[in-house]
């Protein structure tokens, strides 16, 4: 076996320029795949994770009536004494925070200008707030006695032009259907890196937003963090009420796990379009190496050389190309990974409500990834050096011999 792939060695070496770039082919090939493989883990990861941090939480308690889609602030949809609530849960082993949160819709105006917004009322003090407070630009974080200052978004402080101590005017609906409007001061202007969910949200204080939707000490849900993520579905069982229901980050997020299983069922076919190709290259190769060895295989035949030894030299340079290739791809394929997990791409404002994406995306490229591409690429190659193998293995010596003239 070691002298086969001895002679493999050398037979590759009489064309160095050609095995190279075969080589290269498929390392450019798994480096991309690579590539392609930690851009969607990337994104999906992050996109689950905002979802998480800005929307969702691990779990929710609402009220059986609630219904997301509608936002509606009629008492007997709302969850009533929501800091009572929120304490009980958060007492429990497994919940790192429990805040009440108040959601309404409504719509901001400044001079001519104006555009739809929701509105959330948040308990300012709340460890679940940090995504805002670490991403706050300018100004100051509300207060929870604040009655006239709001925290507006970056994409939608431009779209407005505003920055910090500007005034505009809020209309916002209240829970018996009617618009009430007031001025607030803009206290301060914050990033999530998430253009769709910064371009549509404002935050009150959660006293000021229950005032003025009128929805006294009623909350539209708690919104509840986990230290372990893997125990929503403990913690649910843990809270379940009979006037409430409780929802777990899975359940909230359907869309974005059913979007990730597509992603990953086209991206299958992505690699092996890629690799298909690739591997193409390899096989033209080695073809291109038996019309070359025409003779040299007849006269290995004629004295004696058996077919199936004959195909196994050839899948012995496949396998030398594979093997070279991939190490080519790994290299490459890390430097690359290396530097988009570092710095990102920059994707600009995409995502829509229910769905967010960061601005900039991070790769992540995981260990399991990895080796199924190197594995995949290495069958795949090796595959495309069986019709070269067996197009030497089946020729006749005195044909061959006669064609080497």
């Amino acid at each position: 076996m070691i002298q086969l792939f001895k002679l493999a060695l050398r037979n590759l070496g009489r064309n160095r320029r050609r095995s190279f770039f075969s080589a290269l082919a498929l390392g450019i090939g798994l480096a991309l795949l690579m590539l392609m493989a930690a851009f969607v883990e990337g994104e999906m990861g992050s996109a689950i994770d905002l979802a998480i941090r800005l929307q969702s939480g691990h779990l929710q308690v609402r009220a059986a009536s609630y219904d997301e889609t509608k936002g509606s602030l009629k008492w007997q949809d709302l969850i009533e004494n929501p800091e009572q609530l929120a304490a009980q849960v958060a007492a429990l082993p497994q919940v790192r925070v429990a805040t009440p949160r108040l959601f309404a819709s409504g719509f901001v105006a400044v001079r001519d200008s104006s555009t739809g917004v929701r509105v959330w009322g948040i308990d300012p003090a709340s460890p679940a707030n940090e995504p805002y407070r670490q991403g706050l630009l300018s100004g100051e974080f509300l207060k929870a006695d604040d009655r006239q200052g709001i925290l507006i978004g970056l994409s939608l402080a431009d779209r407005l032009k505003l920055k910090p101590g500007d005034t505009l005017t809020l209309s916002i609906n209240t829970s018996s259907g009617d618009i009430v409007e007031q001025p607030f001061t803009v206290r301060g202007i914050f990033t999530t890196g998430t253009a769709s969910f910064d371009r549509v949200t404002v935050l009150l204080p959660l006293s000021k937003a229950q005032t003025m939707a009128q929805a006294e000490n009623h909350a539209s849900t708690i919104f509840i963090l986990l230290s372990d993520k893997s125990q929503a579905d403990a913690v649910a069982q843990a809270i379940q009420t009979p006037n409430y229901k409780v929802l777990t980050w899975l359940e909230m997020n359907e869309l974005i796990m059913q979007t990730e299983e597509m992603a990953s069922g086209y991206m299958v076919f992505l690699y092996l379009i890629v690799l298909v190709i690739t591997a193409t290259v390899t096989m033209n190769a080695l073809i291109m190496a038996v019309f070359e060895r025409t003779r040299e295989i007849g006269i290995l035949a004629a004295i004696g050389m058996k077919g199936r030894r004959i195909m196994a030299m050839f899948l012995a340079e496949s396998t030398l190309l594979a093997t070279g290739g991939i190490i080519l791809g790994i290299l490459l394929g890390l430097l690359i990974v290396g530097y988009f997990t570092r710095y990102g791409f920059y994707i600009g404002e995409f995502g829509i409500n229910t769905f967010y994406i960061a601005n900039r995306i991070y790769t992540k490229l995981t260990v399991e990834d990895t080796l199924n591409l190197v594995a995949l690429s290495f069958i795949i190659t090796l595959l495309a050096g069986v019709y070269p193998a067996l197009m030497a293995a089946r020729m006749e010596p005195v044909e061959a011999l006669r064609g080497g003239e």
